[in-house]
């Protein structure tokens, strides 16, 4: 593929990885692939935003000829120093080894802890202009969007936003813009990446999108570093942001359970039951089989979460509780939440799913439900009116 203008000069120069399937590790699941995506500036001092991950350096470095010789970059401005952004910077420094780096005072600490580089950073902090020509670049710091050294860059002539890993999806495509592919998909992969990688962020995210509104920066594009770019109507994004990071939620309900035999899982189809002839919409996942990002991604905008666990050793099955821990980490605000589950003789799966949900800061809002061995239609009646009432307090 080759270098794709944005603007006049301003071209994408990065990278799509179509074979990417986790992230972080293993614990985000990327079934669309994503990309990383490095914008180069043709001006009078040429200017590369960002950089890819470095396996793509090679791809990188091709799209920068494309346009003009490596050697001619006199400007690197790294928004963000994670090595899907930054691994690249080593053999392109050896290109442009005048070039001068740009970045927050944690971005220049961050580097050299990453690549032992001795390289010449310059700090910016927010307010902070470069002229490179016709254009001029401003420096917006976005610390914990979200990494400590985070920032944004503006340009005011293009209005252009570049953020780095705000309003950016795991998602590979041919096509590079918002306007030109599956609106469904697209947003579908930006949830997915809000609630996997910055829900526990929201509060910080809620305050700088204020921050920039009260700049009243015009906004015609939003290039992230993954994903498409957002010019058909980039405040879609803005607004889908706006309403994650204030926790908001529709009358929806996520059923997650570990069963051991099966009678946990009878358990939650009955709640799930209640819930729906209430009128609630319900997603349920056996968690020992389902892919947690997806799960994530739905309990985003639900309003209750209802958890359930087989009882294993007076507690949690594993796969149940480690989910758990991941949820504790996102810091859910505004919802409610029950607990359920079954056991042979001794329970105790119940009580510490109950706990871990307060301990996550969810309120819980109806007493648990408990059977032994396999639940008859009694207990099954109860599950079932767990459901009625929990939809009783869905708004």
């Amino acid at each position: 593929m080759d270098a794709v203008e944005l603007k006049k000069g301003i071209y994408w120069a990065g990278a799509v990885d179509w074979n990417a399937r986790t992230f972080h590790g293993h614990t985000y699941s990327t079934a669309r692939g994503t990309t990383y995506n490095s914008y180069l500036i043709n001006d009078d001092k040429a200017t590369l935003i960002d950089g890819v991950y470095a396996p793509f350096t090679g791809e990188l470095i091709r799209k920068i000829r494309d346009v003009m010789p490596p050697e001619k970059i006199e400007n690197i401005i790294v928004n963000h120093i994670e090595p899907d952004h930054s691994g690249a910077l080593p053999e392109l420094l050896k290109l442009c080894p005048n070039a001068k780096l740009y970045g927050t005072a944690k971005c220049k600490e961050g580097l050299q802890k990453q690549y032992y580089g001795n390289w010449d950073v310059r700090v910016v902090k927010t307010g902070d202009k470069l002229s490179i020509g016709r254009r001029t670049l401003s420096f917006i710091e976005a610390p914990m969007i979200h990494w400590p050294d985070s920032m944004f860059t503006y340009c005011a002539e293009e209005e252009i936003l570049f953020p780095n890993d705000a309003f950016g999806q795991h998602y590979a495509s041919s096509e590079r813009f918002d306007d030109e592919t599956d609106l469904c998909a697209l947003m579908e992969e930006a949830s997915k990446y809000y609630a996997n990688i910055l829900w526990p962020l929201s509060g910080i995210i809620a305050r700088k999108i204020e921050e920039i509104q009260k700049m009243g920066l015009p906004i015609k594009m939003i290039a992230p570093s993954h994903g498409i770019i957002w010019r058909g109507d980039p405040m879609k994004i803005v607004n889908a942001y706006a309403s994650w990071a204030k926790n908001e939620t529709k009358r929806k309900a996520v059923i997650a359970y570990e069963t051991m035999w099966g009678s946990t899982e009878m358990m939650a189809r009955a709640i799930a039951d209640g819930l729906t002839e209430a009128g609630v919409c319900v997603k349920l996942f056996d968690i020992a089989l389902s892919d947690r990002t997806e799960v994530a991604n739905q309990m985003l905008d639900a309003k209750a979460f209802v958890i359930g666990s087989s009882t294993h050793d007076n507690g949690m099955l594993p796969s149940i509780a480690s989910f758990l821990e991941l949820l504790k980490g996102f810091k859910p605000k505004n919802r409610i939440a029950a607990a359920f589950g079954s056991c042979g003789w001794a329970g105790g799966a119940v009580a510490e799913i109950e706990g871990m949900l307060k301990e996550g800061g969810m309120e819980i809002a109806s007493p648990p439900v408990s059977a032994k061995f396999v639940p008859d239609a009694s207990e099954l009646e109860r599950c079932r009116g767990l459901g009625t009432e929990l939809a009783k307090k869905i708004a």
